[in-house]
């Protein structure tokens, strides 16, 4: 106000010199118009609209009262004298407008230039930073200090964190939080504060709010998209981290059980060596030959258990490449069943066949695997005495071969899981040890064939899983 208060004082005193200088050189009305005129564009070079607009009503009156006929009076005689009074009001006053808006659009074009500057060296810093350092306040930093904001204040989505730098008079905290709940971006004019939502595409991110920031309305955005960006390379970072960290873990895991299986094969066959030595040494009591019997038989279970452990860690590790070739997809399921109705004699084991035997085009050895990966988790994670049952299915295409235990069903939230490797749930780990390969390795297997191994809805009843075998492409063709 003191300023404007200046400039329009020094105004009066322009146009009263020039009406002096005028009235003693004693000019006509229409030369004391133009100098009017020119005192009226002096003024109007850095004063606002309405200082300038006083200005010129005060020139107009002063060329009427001085110079147009009759002298000191506001009474005009002669339409010329009309005529130069409104062309001088007129043009004085467009003249003044034209200034003004030329530095209004300097000077927001100077602003904006400023933000666009300060934009660019908050980003440049942002950018710097290393991923790993640029956390919460870190990232909030070249805002504040670049836009000499009062606070600011950002809501991780990811990891649920809030992070404010500065003080905010206005619980900036509070809004912040409310704008990422609402999903809309929020205004308070009163306390000087917006708050944006960061989205990343459809994903939002979080949300960041500003207090104290000047031009809110189009350097607001601008802010969120400069915070939006940095949030998802930060969190880009974390996540390329974690999924480095978990494939270094699964190698290394991977390469500690191929290193254990290999180590238990040599004691192993020590132990079945020591087992049958006690036999010829001499005769045993009946005791004796029952221990002898359960070593051997333990030994050989153990050492199937190893080789297995061992193929699952190499066929994890590489590409499957099956061997393809004819099989009867019934014989396969039954020598499985057969050989774990031994190895689990606690177990009921049944092999069931709807239809006619089919014959598919497999790998024999890696689909008996698949097959007895199944059948071991049936036995290992049902009680003794439970049912587990083994059954063919042909189809037209391809042959389903369904593994079904009487058991706890699997969990909903881990049934999406249960394929995935290294994967075991919390009743898995609980009941039985294991590796979390079997699975993953048996759909691998089955997928290497163009078949598949699903999750059967069971309605509660147990757990069932299907393995499906593409048929001979003959016996497709026949059945299509």
């Amino acid at each position: 106000m003191r300023r404007a208060a200046v400039v329009l004082l020094r105004g009066v005193a322009l146009i009263a010199a020039v009406t002096a200088v005028c009235y003693r050189a004693q000019l006509n009305s229409a030369s004391a118009a133009l100098l009017f005129l020119i005192a009226v564009v002096l003024q109007s070079l850095d004063c606002d609209f309405w200082q300038g607009a006083i200005v010129c009503a005060l020139a107009t009156a002063s060329l009427d009262w001085f110079f147009i006929e009759p002298l000191f009076t506001f009474t005009v005689t002669h339409r010329l004298d009309v005529v130069t009074l409104c062309c001088l009001l007129v043009v004085s006053l467009v003249v003044t407008r034209i200034q003004s808006r030329s530095r209004w659009e300097a000077r927001e074009a100077r602003v904006q230039r400023e933000n666009m500057e300060r934009l660019y060296r908050a980003g440049a810093e942002l950018f710097a930073q290393a991923p790993s350092a640029a956390l919460g306040p870190a990232l909030l930093r070249p805002i504040r200090t670049r836009f000499e904001l009062d606070a600011v204040c950002l809501f991780d989505q990811a990891s649920k964190e809030l992070h404010e730098l500065g003080t905010s008079r206005g619980d900036l905290a509070a809004k912040t939080r409310d704008g990422y709940i609402s999903a809309r971006n929020q205004a308070y004019p009163g306390l000087g504060i917006v708050v944006h939502c960061l989205w990343e595409r459809n994903t939002m991110l979080g949300a960041i709010g500003f207090e104290g920031l000047r031009d809110a309305e189009s350097m607001g955005p601008a802010l969120a998209g400069l915070a939006a960006s940095a949030l998802a390379r930060l969190q880009s970072f974390h996540a390329a981290a974690a999924t480095a960290a978990n494939a270094r873990a699964e190698t290394l895991r991977s390469a500690i059980l191929d290193a254990l299986a290999h180590e238990f094969k040599t004691p192993l066959a020590t132990i079945v060596t020591a087992a049958g030595g006690l036999r010829v040494t001499g005769p045993m009591s009946p005791e004796q030959e029952e221990l002898a019997g359960m070593i051997e038989s333990e030994s050989s279970r153990l050492g199937e258990l190893t080789s297995r452990l061992l193929r699952l860690a190499r066929l994890d590790r590489e590409e499957v490449r099956p061997r393809l070739e004819s099989a009867d997809a019934a014989e396969l399921a039954q020598q499985s069943a057969r050989r774990y109705a031994q190895l689990w004699p606690d177990r009921q084991i049944s092999f069931r066949r709807r239809g006619t035997g089919r014959e598919v085009r497999v790998d024999p050895e890696l689909v008996s695997l698949a097959i007895g990966q199944l059948l071991e988790n049936a036995c290992k994670y049902s009680c003794p005495g439970a049912q587990v049952v083994i059954e063919l299915s042909p189809g037209e295409n391809a042959a389903a071969i369904d593994v079904w235990n009487d058991g706890e069903p699997i969990p909903a939230q881990e049934r999406n899981r249960v394929f995935d490797r290294f994967y075991r749930g919390a009743d898995a780990r609980r009941i039985a040890a294991g590796s979390g390969l079997g699975l993953y390795v048996a759909r691998k297997i089955a997928l290497a064939h163009g078949g598949d191994l699903a999750l059967v809805d069971t309605a509660g009843n147990g757990v069932a899983f299907r393995l499906t075998l593409p048929l001979e492409k003959s016996e497709a063709s026949v059945a299509e």
